[in-house]
């Protein structure tokens, strides 16, 4: 595995802010834009995925970044729910729906195999040297 020195570089983070961003263009192309209580929900649940991510990392130890992992995993969940709300109110279509979901559900996969990784690998942290 290559050197990851910025929260940045990980692959997982980039996957998370393109679903903010996709969140995002939901809401900005539909009806979720006056739909306000689960444009908030389903933006924060998104956002929290990419911030968890970043946060667990700036933590410098593997436990608590696989801590902050496991909510960010959770928030792939929370957001996937909202999605079926997306898409029972009509604000996209089945397609679109489907391919945001096949995206949670691979992000959520590989934060799970990060989450291995670090619970396996003998480096413990920044913090710990």
């Amino acid at each position: 595995m290559a050197t990851i020195k910025r929260f940045e570089d990980l692959e997982i983070w980039k996957e998370a802010r393109i679903i903010c961003q996709t969140i995002f263009k939901i809401k900005e192309e539909s009806g979720l834009k006056t739909d306000y209580k689960l444009n908030n929900q389903i933006n924060g649940s998104s956002g929290s995925i990419m911030d968890n991510i970043a946060e667990g990392f700036e933590r410098d130890g593997n436990k608590e970044f696989n801590q902050f992992l496991s909510i960010a995993k959770a928030s792939c969940g929370e957001t996937r729910s909202q999605m079926y709300r997306v898409l029972d109110r009509n604000y996209i279509s089945q397609e679109r729906f489907d391919q945001i979901i096949a995206e949670l559900i691979g992000l959520s996969k590989q934060i799970a195999g990060f989450m291995n990784y670090l619970q396996k690998t003998e480096f413990r942290g920044n913090k710990f040297k």
